[in-house]
């Protein structure tokens, strides 16, 4: 009740900001009311980015930075210095912020749940009338559901053993991938390498790379 007064008050007392909130006062599947910034054009341009193979989606999931700019660097000139944010998909090869972390192009998982669920809420506002080209450029349209469990299956991918026997996050390390002592044992990376997988960073990160156990369970 709280929240239902103060959203008639931006209503009421900010028309020109309630404005920008998408179809809030539209009731969608079930009756429900949607309160986002991402009204649906917005939306489907974002996803048309983000589900392109040749920008953001990879096959372990959403990239930290679009891989267009691996061939096409961002660059901003501050007086006589260029400061440039290339597609790097792998290890930093910057000394910021300490130099062992990376979001300039490798998947991480948090990011990456957090896109699932968002989509998965989307879809109980919009239901069956809205679909989105998966991956762009494919032909394929899906409900955002079925987005929300195509991403997850990408990855579900970096743990799960490939039809080859090898979990993509383990690498090129025979180790991990091979022995009978460690190839059961699973790490949960810092993040993952944003074209062909295998982990970085600390391999420690339960927090937030264990939500694969969500992920996991049947939806």
């Amino acid at each position: 009740a709280g929240g239902a007064r103060r959203a008639w008050w931006l209503v009421t007392n900010r028309p020109h900001l309630a404005q920008l909130v998408s179809r809030w006062q539209e009731p969608g599947k079930g009756a429900r009311h949607l309160l986002s910034l991402v009204r649906r054009s917005r939306l489907k341009a974002l996803l048309r980015r983000m589900l392109d193979e040749s920008e953001f989606l990879s096959e372990y999931g959403i990239r930290a930075l679009s891989r267009y700019h691996d061939e096409h660097p961002y660059v901003y000139r501050a007086g006589k210095t260029d400061f440039v944010v290339q597609y790097l998909p792998g290890e930093s090869d910057s000394g910021m912020f300490g130099g062992n972390s990376n979001w300039r192009g490798p998947v991480w998982f948090p990011i990456n749940f957090l896109i699932v669920e968002s989509l998965q809420r989307f879809y109980t506002y919009y239901g069956d009338s809205f679909k989105i080209e998966y991956p762009t450029g494919s032909g394929t349209l899906l409900t955002l559901k079925e987005v929300a469990s195509k991403l997850a299956e990408r990855l579900n991918k970096l743990l799960l053993r490939g039809a080859d026997g090898r979990r993509p996050a383990f690498g090129d390390s025979e180790l991990l991938q091979t022995d009978p002592h460690f190839k059961d044992y699973l790490l949960f990376h810092e993040y993952f390498h944003g074209d062909d997988g295998h982990g970085l960073g600390a391999s420690h990160q339960t927090g937030w790379t264990g939500l694969i156990a969500k992920l996991l369970q049947p939806q």
